[in-house]
C-alpha cells in the first residue's frame, strides 16, 4: 500500500470535478444543455470513482481522516444532486472507521467543521445540500446502533452551524448593520 499515491490520486481526482470550467451550473441554459449532450457531467463519473477507489481501501482508510475530510466536503458540496448522494455516505464510513479504531470520531468532526466554514464562506453549500447531509448520515447510522447517538450528535451540531453560516453569509449582502451583527453573534 503506497500511501502517497492513493493520496495523490484523491486529491487530483477532486481538483478535477472542482474545477471552475465543469462547474455546469454556472454556464448559460444553452451552453449547460450543449456540454451535457455532448460529454455529460464528467464530474459525476469522477466522483463516483472517488466512492468506489475509497470503499476499496479497506483498513487503509484510516490513514486518510483527516487529511481527506476538507477534499471529500469540497466535492460533496458541488450542486449535482447523485453526485451529493453518491459521496456524502463517505462521511459516514470515515466516523465509522475512526470510531472503531478510538470509540470516537473527533479528528473527523473537527476537520469537517473547520472545512465547512471555509468552504461557506468561499460560496459552497445550500439548504438542499443540509438537508440531504442530514438525511444520508441518519439512515447510514440506523444500520450501526452503537454510534448512531453519536451520529445524531454531529449531525445536529453540522447542521446547526451550516445554518447560521449560510445565514452569515446571505446577510453579508445586506445593508442592515443590525441584521450583519445579529448574524455574527448567531454564529459565534
Amino acid at each position: 500500500f503506497n500511501l502517497q499515491l492513493w493520496n495523490n490520486y484523491f486529491h487530483l481526482a477532486v481538483a478535477f470535478i472542482t474545477q471552475d470550467s465543469l462547474q455546469l451550473e454556472n454556464f448559460s441554459h444553452a451552453k449547460y444543455n450543449k456540454i451535457q449532450n455532448k460529454y455529460g457531467d464528467m464530474r459525476r463519473l469522477i466522483g463516483f470513482a472517488i466512492r468506489d477507489m475509497w470503499y476499496k481501501l479497506g483498513q487503509n482508510k484510516i490513514c486518510f481522516i483527516p487529511g481527506m475530510v476538507g477534499p471529500i466536503l469540497e466535492m460533496t458540496l458541488i450542486p449535482e444532486v447523485e453526485l451529493r448522494k453518491a459521496t456524502i455516505p463517505i462521511f459516514f464510513d470515515m466516523m465509522l472507521c475512526e470510531y472503531q479504531r478510538t470509540a470516537e470520531f473527533k479528528k473527523f468532526e473537527n476537520e469537517i467543521i473547520l472545512k465547512l466554514d471555509h468552504e461557506v464562506e468561499g460560496g459552497r453549500g445550500d439548504e438542499h445540500y443540509m438537508q440531504l447531509f442530514e438525511s444520508i448520515l441518519k439512515d447510514c447510522a440506523q444500520e450501526h446502533p452503537g454510534i448512531s447517538d453519536l451520529v445524531e450528535r454531529f449531525v445536529s451540531l453540522v447542521k446547526g452551524l451550516l445554518e447560521k453560516l449560510l445565514d452569515y453569509r446571505t446577510v453579508m449582502n445586506d445593508e442592515s448593520k443590525d441584521n450583519r451583527m445579529s448574524c455574527t453573534v448567531n454564529l459565534l
